[in-house]
C-alpha cells in the first residue's frame, strides 16, 4: 500500500497551487504563473489517479464490513463478487499510481530544440546528419508533433554539416532528450569504390526550449552581426543583410540563423536557440550540484557518450544503453520514424531506477 501521508501531501500541494494561482497579483505575473501552471497541470493528473485509488480502497473497506455483518445470502454473494473484482484491479491501479508518483522533470513538458552536427567522417557524416534529421521529422509526424527548421549548413555532397530545428508537441523534450549523445553509422559510402565499410558519427544535442522569463539576458550581453546569407559553396542567396549572428558575450556562445529572408525573423529564431542553450547550461549546473549519483545506464545528459550505432550492412540499430531484446532493432523501421520502441525501453529503465530509489 502507498504511504497515505505522501498522497495527502500531494493533494495539499495541488490545493495550495490552486489557491496561489487565483491570487490577482500572481495571475498577472508570468514569472510566477507559468511555473505554477506547469506544476498544476502535472499534479492534476496525479490527484485524479489518487482519488481513484482512494475510492477503490474506501469501497473495498465498505464491502469487507458488509461481508462481516450481512446475513442475506444474495447480498453476500453480490458483495463478495464486487469485492473480488476490486481486489483484482487494485494492484494494477496501485502500480500505475506509483509510476505517476515518480518525480518528473518539469522540463519534460516543454518543446525541444534539436541540434545535429556532423562529426568524424567528412561528407559521409554530413549525409548521416541528413538521415537523422529525416528520422526525427518522421518520428514527430507519427506523434502528431510539428517541426520547424531553424538553421542549417549543407554538406558539399548532400546532407548537413549541422542542422538546428524545433519540435513542438506534448512532452517533446521529455521524449527527445534520450537522443542526446553521439550517434555512429557504419556503412559503405557511395564514393567508396572498394566496398570498404566506413564509420562516421554525428552528435545530437536536445535542449528544452526556453521562454524569455527562464533566462535573464542583459541588453549589453549581446553582440549582433548581420550579413548576407549564403548557400553551398559560399554563394550568396540573398541580396540583403538578412542573416544574423548573435554572440552572448558573458559565455561566448554564438548562434547564427539565415533560413528566413527577414532579418527580424532570423533574429527571433537565433534568440530562441540562444535562450535554450543558456537555459540548458543553467539546468546542467543545477543538476550537477544536486547529485553525481544519477550517472546511470540511461544517461540522458552526457552528450559525449556514444549512445547508438546504425549498422547498414547488418540492417541493425544498436542502442548501447539497453540490454537484451531491447538493445537491437531493425534499421529500416527505426529510420522510418518508429523510434518509440527504443525510447519506451529507455523510459522504462529510467523509471525502474527511480522507483527503486523511492
Amino acid at each position: 500500500m502507498i504511504d497515505t501521508e505522501v498522497l495527502r501531501g500531494i493533494k495539499n500541494r495541488f490545493q495550495d497551487i490552486t489557491t496561489e494561482m487565483s491570487k490577482p497579483e500572481v495571475a498577472v505575473d508570468p514569472a510566477q504563473m507559468v511555473p505554477l501552471g506547469r506544476e498544476h497541470a502535472a499534479l492534476r493528473k496525479i490527484v485524479a489517479a489518487i482519488d481513484q485509488y482512494e475510492e477503490m480502497l474506501d469501497e473495498l473497506g465498505d464491502l469487507e464490513e458488509l461481508l462481516r455483518t450481512e446475513s442475506d445470502p444474495e447480498l453476500l454473494e453480490m458483495a463478495r463478487a464486487e469485492h473480488d473484482e476490486i481486489e483484482e484491479r487494485l494492484p494494477g491501479t496501485e502500480d500505475d499510481l506509483r509510476l505517476q508518483l515518480i518525480p518528473k522533470n518539469p522540463e519534460d513538458a516543454r518543446d525541444a530544440i534539436i541540434e545535429i552536427r556532423a562529426g568524424t567522417g567528412g561528407d559521409e557524416a554530413a549525409l548521416f546528419v541528413g538521415d537523422l534529421f529525416r528520422l526525427y521529422t518522421r518520428f514527430a509526424e507519427i506523434r502528431g508533433w510539428k517541426t520547424e527548421f531553424i538553421n542549417g549548413s549543407e554538406g558539399t555532397m548532400g546532407g548537413f554539416k549541422e542542422i538546428v530545428f524545433g519540435v513542438h508537441g506534448e512532452d517533446a523534450f521529455g521524449l527527445m532528450k534520450y537522443e542526446s549523445g553521439v550517434h555512429r553509422v557504419q556503412r559503405v559510402p557511395e564514393t567508396e569504390s572498394s566496398g570498404r565499410i566506413h564509420t562516421s558519427a554525428a552528435s545530437v544535442a536536445v535542449l528544452p526550449e526556453a521562454e524569455e522569463i527562464d533566462v535573464e539576458i542583459g541588453p549589453n550581453d549581446l553582440k549582433i552581426d548581420v550579413y548576407r546569407s549564403s548557400g553551398p559553396g559560399g554563394q550568396s542567396v540573398n541580396t540583403t543583410d538578412s542573416a544574423v549572428r548573435i554572440t552572448h558575450i558573458p559565455t561566448g556562445l554564438v548562434v547564427t540563423c539565415q533560413d528566413e529572408k527577414s532579418q527580424h525573423k532570423n533574429r527571433d529564431k537565433a534568440m530562441r536557440v540562444l535562450r535554450s542553450r543558456l537555459y540548458d547550461q543553467k539546468l546542467a549546473e543545477i543538476e550537477s550540484e544536486r547529485s553525481e549519483a544519477r550517472r546511470s545506464m540511461v544517461s540522458t545528459g552526457d552528450r559525449s557518450a556514444k549512445i547508438r550505432t546504425y549498422n547498414w550492412p547488418q540492417g541493425r540499430v544498436t542502442d548501447h544503453r539497453l540490454e537484451g531484446n531491447d538493445k537491437n532493432h531493425a534499421l529500416e523501421r527505426i529510420l522510418d520514424g518508429n523510434l518509440d520502441v527504443i525510447i519506451n525501453a529507455l523510459r522504462i529503465a529510467d523509471n525502474a531506477e527511480k522507483l527503486a530509489n523511492l
